[in-house]
């Protein structure tokens, strides 16, 4: 795989990049040339011997996988794919850097450039994410040996690894054996306040070796160093750290090793000197032929390498369900979710919708292959395990469900990463008031347009015993402010499994479901169509003209239907809808939602605090929820207590209609 070129050529490989990068954030007056110059020596060789990919069609599924978890080094990465080919990255892209409109984002963003794996920038997300990545190689490993052969490289730097998700995400890497994930951690002692000594005495070495990582180091200015490293990387079954000795703006006489030259523009003068000492003596974002040449051969190796895994999957049994798995179809859901909602409404069951999630990912797992489980060790809790589903290990990826261990941060990021590998769609599970310890990444998941699925449980006070701390009173509230992120809390086992079907169809959207602990009736009594899709709905219409709206989510749409008929026998005609999204709510057009909520006054219910609710609440409309946080006691009392109750929605009704 490796190529053959004089240390001579490969160091002006690296150099083009240097300049690419120095010039672009000269010219942007904003950027972070420090580490691409530092890099630009690993960054080469990488490309040059090892890494296996096709800039004309950067998806390519068995590709390998590049992140530069380093994000505010992104002309490195930018100045790769210029000087690589892809189409979408001419010179013009470079001389617009950190401009509006440009596909070179002051940091790498998913969807804006072709080869771009994630978007990166907070920092510690890219390395975290890469294990996803590293986990959905091997489980397609197992489902298509001969047709899956790649790796997920990191470029990462020591803010990377000082973030608390990088040992989340290392100690799950090192105890699955991830031996084709390996990390450059570009090592030149630097951040932004300056030496890392002032804020950091770890030994990064021993962290990883404890973790289970083949730990190795570099000087990453010396060609033959490098190609050592990544070569003895390869061979060892673990994932690997490779410690590259560098130095941060490498090549700049004057600023090189120190923190100033981290995030600024170096200057004219420094730039020129750069020049100088490098003998680079090419005018800004000027390349010369030779090194293109030298750039365009790892591509063609790439070509060469595609076209040899195109004629092995033409001939492959496996092609079709290859080809079905990188698709990620959900129609075959669609006949055995009805045929389950009916026996639903057959058999009413009182159960909770965390209850009801899992008999509805009993269908969705049996009919979609492709789905992969698993719990931030909270299985039991969260019923996010189905009884066909075999948990994935060490030694065996065959299976479809994942023991995150106690990881909701790690977890959150691994799923995007196997969300982004191409070949799954993922699904995991905590507690919702611990989707706080998920939310960069699951910002992250709305970002980049990723359908994951979050299954959050234990959504209210009526999780009772457990206290404040694990009851969720504004995390609704702060998940529904996330653009492009469906929450989901539906009210009962139809609905949730509704909610399932939204998320297995989703295609840009991550979704999120909020499921309670105490069983919940079922309230719905039909199921033609997807009702929960509309965001909201009438669940119970007035007998005569609407007097009230009773507007309630989840747990809390029983308290409002008994409310109803409580105001129905004091002669007050009371409509209640349930509102399981606010976003899918907002997406419906103005007749409909106007003839849901209708011109009378509305009461929200609600066992969470009321900001967000404006959605469907004017400031004259009354709102029956939670102040503060919660307390200990059995769920019933609770709802007594914070007065979250049918009687209190009456009153509540009573008061508004004077």
């Amino acid at each position: 795989m490796t190529t053959q070129m004089t240390a001579a050529d490969e160091r002006q490989m690296a150099n083009a990049v240097r300049f690419l990068a120095m010039d672009a954030v000269q010219k942007a007056n904003s950027g972070h040339p420090g580490m691409p110059m530092g890099m630009a020596d690993v960054a080469a060789v990488l490309f040059n011997r090892f890494i296996k990919l096709d800039p004309a069609d950067p998806d390519w599924p068995d590709r390998d996988r590049f992140v530069l978890s380093a994000g505010h080094g992104s002309m490195l990465l930018y100045a790769i794919h210029h000087l690589l080919g892809y189409k979408d990255m001419p010179m013009a892209q470079l001389r617009a850097f950190r401009q509006l409109g440009a596909r070179t984002a002051g940091h790498p963003e998913y969807g804006h450039a072709a080869g771009i794996e994630m978007t990166t920038g907070p920092l510690g997300q890219g390395i975290a994410t890469s294990v996803g990545m590293a986990i959905a190689e091997r489980m397609a490993a197992a489902r298509f040996p001969g047709l899956v052969d790649h790796r997920t490289w990191v470029v990462a730097g020591d803010g990377c690894l000082m973030e608390g998700v990088s040992q989340e995400a290392i100690d799950l890497a090192g105890h699955l054996g991830l031996g084709r994930l390996c990390v450059l951690w570009d090592d030149n002692k630097i951040t932004i306040d300056g030496n890392t000594s002032l804020s950091t005495s770890t030994d990064q070495m021993a962290r990883f070796a404890a973790s289970g990582w083949h730990v190795l180091t570099c000087d990453a200015h010396t060609p033959t160093e490098i190609a050592d490293a990544i070569t003895a990387a390869m061979a060892d079954p673990r994932p690997s750290l490779i410690a590259c000795r560098s130095i941060i703006g490498f090549g700049a006489p004057g600023k090189q090793g120190g923190h100033d030259v981290h995030g600024a523009p170096l200057g004219e003068a420094e730039i020129a000197a750069a020049r100088a000492h490098l003998g680079w003596p090419h005018a800004p974002f000027e390349i010369p032929d030779t090194v293109y040449a030298a750039w365009h051969k790892v591509s063609a190796r790439g070509a060469a390498a595609h076209a040899e895994w195109s004629r092995t999957l033409a001939s492959s049994p496996d092609r079709g369900a290859f080809d079905a798995a990188v698709t990620c179809d959900p129609a075959p859901l669609t006949l055995a979710m009805a045929a389950h909602k009916a026996q639903l409404l057959a058999d009413a069951p009182k159960v909770a919708t965390r209850k009801a999630s899992e008999m509805a990912l009993g269908v969705v797992t049996t009919a979609l292959p492709f789905v992969v489980g698993g719990s931030a060790d909270l299985t039991g809790s969260n019923l996010t395990r189905t009884r066909t589903q075999k948990p994935i290990t060490r030694g065996d990826f065959s299976g479809s469900y994942l023991h995150y261990g106690i990881r909701e941060h790690g977890m959150a990021a691994a799923m995007n990463g196997i969300q982004l590998h191409g070949m799954f769609r993922p699904y995991g599970g905590t507690f919702l008031a611990f989707a706080d310890y998920c939310r960069p990444s699951i910002r992250l998941s709305a970002l980049m347009g990723l359908p994951v699925t979050y299954v959050m449980t234990h959504d209210s006070i009526g999780l009772g015993e457990d206290g404040p701390t694990h009851q969720p009173v504004e995390t609704l509230a702060s998940l529904r402010a996330i653009p492009n992120l469906i929450v989901l809390r539906p009210c009962d086992a139809v609905e949730t499994a509704e909610a399932w079907e939204i998320a297995m169809a989703s295609t840009g959207t991550p979704t999120l479901l909020a499921l309670s602990r105490q069983n919940l009736p079922l309230l719905r009594r039909h199921a033609d169509e997807n009702l929960t899709a509309r965001g909201a709905y009438v669940l119970q219409e007035s007998d005569g003209k609407r007097d009230i709206t009773l507007i309630a989510t989840g747990s809390e749409v029983e308290l409002a239907m008994t409310a109803a008929r409580m105001l129905a026998g004091e002669g007050i005609q009371a409509a209640v809808v349930s509102a399981p999204s606010f976003e899918l709510f907002a997406a419906q057009d103005a007749d409909y939602r106007a003839a849901t909520l209708g011109d009378a006054p509305r009461i929200g219910v609600e066992a969470a605090i009321r900001q967000g609710w404006d959605a469907v609440l004017r400031h004259t409309d009354g709102f029956i929820g939670m102040t503060g946080f919660g307390a200990s006691a059995p769920a019933p009392a609770l709802y007594r207590h914070f007065n979250i109750t049918p009687e209190a929605t009456v009153a509540l009704a009573k008061n508004l209609l004077g």
